[in-house]
């Protein structure tokens, strides 16, 4: 078997970081969500991946190189516009060739790896294996209707959907699936949709096999969700103190520390992470929150959040939560007393103002 992964996507729901970087390389848990993805392909025994990459080509390369640091081989196929995750599919027939693969989006992570289920497609032989789960807004997946355990018709992103069944982001395929996504038109989103090329696989006598799993699995696509993936891996964090703490710091629970960072009069409740060369001084950093290299927090309180490298955080004098803060930003209090608040906000973005 190969494997496809899908690293393109303008990430708009991540904006504005996702303005100046790719949505799959946000860390959850000090950790790109792309390389989860990758390292639980090469744990299914799957070695040989191609990659598809639009504008952020350029980081996705850099990051994961020639896929040797991963134990794979990659290989890159550029789609030139998000034409849908079956075009995607579609250009990639000639690495693909006559072999089975699994597609796996960049941006979903499945705690639990993918290992069981490729053994399944690999005994069973179905011409595609589909992953469902239960969602509460299946609204914005496609979505999946079951005649026991039979699957019946698939749905992308319906307004009434039928069940809650949504796919999960990721797919097994036999070679039969070219001849779907050649045979399927555009929807009115200008995109060939999987969903409809697995609903010809299914209207074509194809066998589509569905599995409902039952452990833990995330689309990254929004703040709430790269959270909550956060917390999930965090909560399986193992304690590895590797930096300095003086004796009027204390820590509570799996903490990990990186190496090079100091930690000064300060509390570190875990699950947490905090990166290399970081400097923390009497400050508090609660549970589920990851801090990558680098970074400064001083004077300051913050948890179940998300820092990027190389950024200070001073004097703040409310707690920091839910956050997600991109790559060298500032956040400091500012000594003047203002009479008007004044904004320059990117697209997208989100403002609470107490």
């Amino acid at each position: 078997m190969k494997a496809l992964i899908l690293s393109g996507g303008k990430g708009t729901r991540l904006r504005p970081i996702t303005h100046t970087g790719a949505k799959q390389l946000v860390p959850v848990a000090n950790k790109p969500i792309l390389f989860y993805g990758v390292e639980a392909i090469r744990d299914a025994g799957i070695t040989d991946v191609g990659i598809i990459v639009g504008d952020t080509e350029h980081e996705i390369r850099a990051a994961l190189g020639d896929g040797s640091a991963f134990g794979v081989k990659t290989t890159y196929i550029r789609q030139e516009a998000p034409l849908g995750l079956a075009h995607a599919v579609k250009i990639a027939r000639d690495f693909m060739r006559d072999d089975s693969f699994v597609m796996y989006l960049g941006d979903n992570l499945i705690l639990d790896g993918i290992t069981p289920l490729v053994r399944e497609f690999e005994r069973d032989r179905p011409n595609s294996q589909i992953l469902l789960a239960h969602v509460p807004n299946p609204q914005e997946f496609g979505v999946a209707e079951l005649d026991g355990t039979k699957v019946k018709r698939l749905t992308e992103k319906p307004k009434e959907p039928r069940s809650d069944l949504a796919l999960v982001g990721v797919y097994m395929f036999d070679s039969s699936i070219f001849d779907a996504v050649n045979a399927i038109q555009p929807s009115f989103r200008n995109e060939l949709e999987i969903t409809d090329a697995i609903q010809r696989l299914i209207d074509t006598g194809k066998v589509v096999h569905c599995h409902v799993i039952s452990g833990w699995w995330k689309d990254t696509g929004k703040l709430e969700d790269m959270l909550e993936a956060n917390r999930m891996v965090l909560s399986r964090a193992k304690r590895r103190l590797s930096g300095k703490m003086d004796g009027a710091s204390r820590t509570e629970g799996e903490v990990i520390v990186g190496a090079g960072t100091v930690v000064e009069h300060s509390i570190l409740r875990g699950p947490l992470i905090i990166g290399e060369n970081c400097v923390i001084k009497n400050s508090y950093i609660g549970p589920f929150t990851s801090i990558y290299d680098g970074v400064t927090i001083r004077n300051s309180e913050i948890e179940h959040s998300i820092v990027l490298e190389r950024c200070t955080i001073e004097d703040i004098p409310v707690r920091i939560e839910a956050s997600l803060i991109g790559k060298e930003v500032r956040i400091q209090r500012s000594q003047a007393k203002p009479t008007a608040y004044r904004f320059m906000v990117g697209d997208s973005s989100l403002v609470d103002v107490l």
